[in-house]
Order: structure tokens, then sequence, then C-alpha cells
């Protein structure tokens, strides 16, 4: 990804990468962050490379590991519309009642080269109203660019 990502952004600059990425990548992103920092999709390595994906382009950034790296540009579509509150979530476990409770991940991204980002008019996730009426453990990231 930090290969193909400034590539995505040199070939044209409306770029946009989806789908389940399996990183929650801020405390903000899920429910119970404090139970999950030694599990795998919050560690503090896995963060830390997306600390850099959504770094200002050409800085070094620290990541939340300590790491150093350069600063990818890209924005997180979900987290610049929802600004800095919980959520919104895009995954639920099965178990329990994760899914009543909304003790999820936001997990299921659209990263976009800020061309594009700055285009978008819409952002949801598309959350079924009960348990029983999901299709999947994942809830679809809905976003509409005015381009």
């Amino acid at each position: 990804m930090t290969v193909r990502l400034p590539e995505l952004a040199e070939h044209n600059p409306l770029s946009l990468v989806v789908g389940d990425l399996n990183v929650g990548h801020r405390e903000l992103d899920i429910k119970n962050w404090k139970g999950n920092r030694k599990n795998a999709g919050f560690l503090p390595q896995e963060r830390a490379y997306f600390d850099r994906f959504m770094g200002e382009a050409g800085t070094d950034v620290e990541g939340v590991d300590g790491s150093v790296g350069p600063g990818l540009g890209w924005v997180d579509v979900g987290r610049r519309w929802a600004g800095e509150v919980e959520g919104p979530y895009t995954w639920w476990s099965q178990r329990g009642k994760a899914f009543d409770t909304d003790t999820g991940w936001r997990i299921d991204y659209h990263l976009a080269t800020p061309a594009l980002a700055d285009t978008v008019t819409n952002y949801v996730v598309d959350r079924a109203e009960a348990y029983d009426q999901r299709w999947s453990d994942h809830a679809p990231v809905v976003v509409d660019y005015a381009i």
C-alpha cells in the first residue's frame, strides 16, 4: 500500500481505495478499544501503518507505535464526514449482542485522494435496523461523490 497509494494518486487525482481493511485505525473506531489493544485489527503496528496512509503527504509521520514514516496524504472519508465521534461502526461480532448494543468496529473504509475527498456530498453506514434483518456482519459504506 505504501508503494501503490502514491502511484494511484499520481495516475489520477480522483482515486479511491475501498473495502474491509480489517483495522480499526483509532480508538474512536472500536467500541471496546481498551480490551482489543493486543488483538489483530487494533495492534499498534497496524494502526501506525494507517497513520502514514492518512498523514500529511511529504512529511514524516510518527505512528501510534512510535515508528516514523512518510505521510501519504490520503483521506479517511468516514472519519472526515463523521468527525471526532465514536464510530460509526461497520462491523459487529456475531457473538453476544454486539449488534444490538452497537459494540462494533469501523473497519470498512473509503480512502480517497484529497481532491476526491473534497467532492463528498454524503456518507452513510447502511446499518440494518435489527439483528435479524442483517445480511452480513458488515454494513455497507455508501458515499456520494460529486464528480
